[in-house]
């Protein structure tokens, strides 16, 4: 049982351009469905982080009061609720020459929507669960995030960090699929 349990695992994020939504659907432009990874020729980047949270579907119910039942009520489901994605400790990188460098595409992202740029561009994502070997042991998908929320490391002379501290990335879904590409 011990052999099943990641004792040390870390988490690698791409972002994808979302594919447009058509107006009053729920079907994506590209003809995608939602069983289907996310995949396309816009990457914003890749990135590797020490923690991830907010992988977390929450359903509003809906009581309903139904006439002359007086031991309780019937519940409904209603919307659901995605809680923002909350990475910290890592940063987006590009390889080049043998290493890798810090990305700024990120903050050219977050800076464009604080700008005014539209349309606003929106990211698919998915979040790769790695255990200590390197090998992908889980895999999210998120749809059409948002950058929310990004704080940078403290700088300090002594460390030399060029991390990003924490990312929020709003999103519109969030499924977990599955290794033979079914979702749960």
């Amino acid at each position: 049982m011990d052999s099943l349990l990641l004792s040390a695992f870390k988490f690698e994020i791409s972002l994808i351009q979302s594919a447009q939504v058509v107006a009053g659907s729920q079907r994506l432009h590209d003809g995608r469905d939602r069983n289907t990874p996310p995949s396309g020729q816009q990457l914003l980047g890749n990135g590797a982080f020490q923690e991830c949270s907010g992988l977390e579907v929450e359903m509003d119910l809906q009581d309903y009061q139904e006439g002359g039942r007086n031991n309780g009520v019937i519940r409904r489901a209603g919307r659901a609720k995605f809680q923002p994605l909350v990475l910290k400790r890592g940063m987006f990188y590009e390889a080049g020459d043998g290493e890798q460098r810090a990305n700024a595409e990120l903050w050219q992202w977050m800076q464009d929507v604080i700008d005014g740029v539209r349309p606003i561009r929106r990211y698919d994502g998915i979040v790769y669960v790695k255990s200590s070997d390197n090998q992908v042991r889980a895999t999210w998908a998120f749809e059409r995030g948002l950058p929310a929320k990004i704080r940078g490391p403290e700088l300090n002379g002594k460390t030399g960090e060029l991390a990003i501290e924490e990312l929020h990335i709003a999103h519109e879904g969030l499924r977990l699929l599955m290794p033979n590409g079914a979702t749960a």
